[in-house]
């Protein structure tokens, strides 16, 4: 998936990209320099190519650019900072 399909939603909070006519996204609210990851949305017929990862690394990318903390309230986003460590400077607190 190309980053540039990624968009940022302000007006709905969320990262989203649309692929093979299908929304996919991940949801977030920003309250001062925290951004809190809340959901991460993926059709099933999306499944399995990527797509939320690439939606995370984009919005963690966007976060950097922006000097925010982050809060990765949603299972999927925490997971996908464990499993990247490169990201987890950007951690508000460390993960449990």
């Amino acid at each position: 998936m190309e980053s540039d399909a990624i968009r940022d939603n302000t007006d709905r909070h969320r990262y989203e990209v649309t692929i093979d006519g299908h929304l996919a996204h991940a949801d977030y609210r920003v309250e001062g320099d925290v951004i809190t990851f809340t959901h991460t949305i993926v059709p099933p017929a999306l499944e399995g190519r990527g797509i939320a990862s690439g939606l995370i690394r984009h919005g963690l990318s966007e976060a950097r650019a922006r000097g925010l903390r982050v809060v990765p309230q949603c299972p999927f986003v925490a997971a996908y900072i464990r499993k990247h460590p490169e990201w987890a400077d950007l951690l508000a607190a460390p993960l449990d």
